[in-house]
């Protein structure tokens, strides 16, 4: 597993009409970490072909989280199929877990503008899985 951390800190905007963090920040967050991870290992030409697009969300809400927090985000990739692969997040302040997410994302060719086959070469970028129990 290849995971990948982001750390920030919780500002005013983040938080919603109760005093904590609102959950649609909470999606943003599992979203520009797994797009921050990409842009890591992914070099220019593999962007200007391939993107991703979600398919589905599932976000369990753990803890709240509040103005001035400094939070961990981690994100590692699970299971795939042929054109989909699972995203795993973990979003913590400190030792407490605040939230957890498992995503689903298609690898999109920006060139013909369609869902595409996981190659070899995206599967190394992202995995540390053998290609050869694939």
């Amino acid at each position: 597993m290849r995971e990948f951390s982001h750390t920030l800190t919780v500002e005013g905007s983040d938080i919603d009409s109760q005093g904590h963090v609102n959950n649609v920040t909470y999606l943003r967050w599992v979203q520009d970490v797994a797009i921050a991870h990409w842009l890591e290992v992914a070099s220019g030409e593999i962007r200007e072909k391939y993107s991703w697009v979600v398919t589905r969300h599932e976000i369990d809400y753990k803890r709240q989280a509040f103005e001035g927090d400094e939070i961990t985000v981690h994100t590692w990739v699970g299971d795939r199929t042929r054109i989909m692969w699972d995203r795993h997040t973990e979003i913590r302040r400190g030792g407490d877990v605040l939230a957890e997410s498992r995503t689903v994302w298609c690898l999109f060719d920006k060139v013909n503008m369609r869902p595409t086959r996981i190659s070899e070469e995206i599967e190394g970028l992202l995995s540390d899985k053998d290609l050869r129990e694939i």
